[in-house]
């Protein structure tokens, strides 16, 4: 795995797009500070860029480092989370600005993937995740999934995992209002 890691580092690090495995879906990532990354993988998705992305983090600490305050709901809704969770947050800072929805918000999930961990452990940065797909299409639950056309356009494909049989799930959305609403997008 840390082979697999040290390369898809060199190719966040120069602004590369890679396929990996996620705890959760194949995803597609960049480093999630750069816009120009960002663009292409709506370019990659065919996907309007009125439709943000999340953002993996590894941990707390990373996590408030890109917004503006972590709300208290959030730590209860991450303690007691069954299953990876990510949280829509208002006040969202130090991220590729097109990554934002219109109302400055972004979707960000604490990783718990060992490849995923020890990727933005390296790189120190964190990493967008949208699934691997053509907008529209399935969600590739397993590598064999990715369609051709996807996997021809990145930088790097993760080597790791490819084999798995055993289909993930997308994680449970879950989105914060400025007020301290709480809005389950996704179970």
């Amino acid at each position: 795995m840390i082979e697999e890691v040290l390369k898809s580092k060199d190719y966040i690090d120069s602004g590369g797009i890679i396929i990996y495995p996620t705890d959760t879906i194949w995803g597609i990532g960049c480093d999630a500070t750069i816009p120009d990354s960002v663009e292409r993988i709506f370019k990659i998705k065919q996907r309007s860029d009125s439709k943000s992305m999340l953002v993996l983090v590894n941990g707390l600490s990373m996590l408030e480092s890109y917004l503006e305050r972590v709300p208290e709901q959030a730590k209860e809704i991450l303690d007691s989370a069954r299953k990876p969770t990510t949280i829509i947050y208002p006040g969202a800072k130090n991220l590729a600005s097109n990554l934002l929805g219109d109302d400055g918000s972004v979707g960000i999930r604490i990783t718990t993937d060992p490849f995923c961990q020890q990727l933005i452990e390296r790189t120190g940065k964190p990493i967008v995740s949208t699934s691997a797909n053509i907008s529209g299409a399935l969600s590739p639950a397993l590598f064999s999934q990715i369609e051709k056309e996807i996997l021809e356009k990145v930088d790097y494909v993760v080597q790791w995992r490819q084999d798995e049989f055993e289909p993930t799930t997308p994680s449970a959305i879950i989105k914060l209002s400025k007020q301290g609403n709480i809005i389950v997008l996704r179970p």
